[in-house]
């Protein structure tokens, strides 16, 4: 299949849903994998169209419960002086695939890689030698139109707010959305990813040019949200 071919299928596969981001931080009770499998067989039973997940370890709990669930997976790893951490290279792309992703989301950004791996490279070898379509996840229109120049599958905001050059902004990505639906390719994806705290805003989301809509701490944050609502009842 050609990867254009490919592209506008992802997309059609979107449809304008839910995906539900199902993580959990580290040391919390949540982080299991039988518990992210549970949550995340909860939401694509509830109506999610595919869900997103850190780790090979969670990745492939999820598809062996879910085994027909769209999968976006990611790894969360850091590596001394860069600030990226989202899928950062070769080995976590490859695992993340293997572990039985269906997309794999990377961050693409401009920010310098672990060990002087380049994001031109990363995309390149990862639809030669594995076939996996990318989700890019930026935090700018010029770095997903970049990235979609560069071949991912899907572009989304997700990191709008967290990082340095965006530091001042506060997700959602509003200004985002209707820049880079304009001007992306018609087989990439739109995903409006981060920030999202209601049926509304997601609706929003979708009617500004999403072609899909990612929730994370809203639904399956448990240790966020109830962090938060002990802290305001104090």
């Amino acid at each position: 299949m050609r990867h254009s071919d490919q592209g506008r299928l992802l997309r059609a596969a979107l449809s304008g849903g839910l995906i539900v981001s199902v993580q959990a931080p580290e040391g919390s009770p949540m982080r299991d994998p039988q518990v992210i499998a549970a949550m995340a067989e909860a939401s694509l039973s509830n109506g999610a169209i595919g869900v997103r997940l850190e780790s090979p370890e969670h990745i492939g709990a999820v598809r062996r419960r879910c085994p027909q669930a769209l999968i976006v997976g990611l790894w969360k790893r850091t590596f001394a002086g860069s600030a990226v951490y989202i899928t950062p290279g070769w080995e976590e792309i490859r695992s993340v695939w293997a572990a039985g992703a269906d997309v794999v989301a990377i961050d693409a950004t401009e920010r310098p890689r672990p060990n002087g791996q380049r994001l031109e490279e990363l995309i390149s070898r990862s639809r030669e030698e594995l076939g996996a379509p990318l989700m890019a996840d930026v935090d700018s229109v010029a770095n997903g139109l970049r990235a979609a120049e560069l071949g991912c599958a899907w572009v989304g905001t997700t990191l709008y707010g967290y990082t340095k050059a965006t530091g001042p902004c506060q997700p959602p990505a509003w200004d985002l959305l209707a820049p880079l639906r304009r001007q992306l390719p018609d087989a990439v994806a739109l995903i409006c990813e981060g920030g999202i705290a209601s049926a509304q805003q997601a609706v929003r989301a979708q009617g500004e040019g999403a072609d899909a809509v990612v929730v994370g701490t809203a639904i399956t944050g448990v240790d966020l949200q109830v962090s938060a609502y002990v802290r305001a009842m104090s």
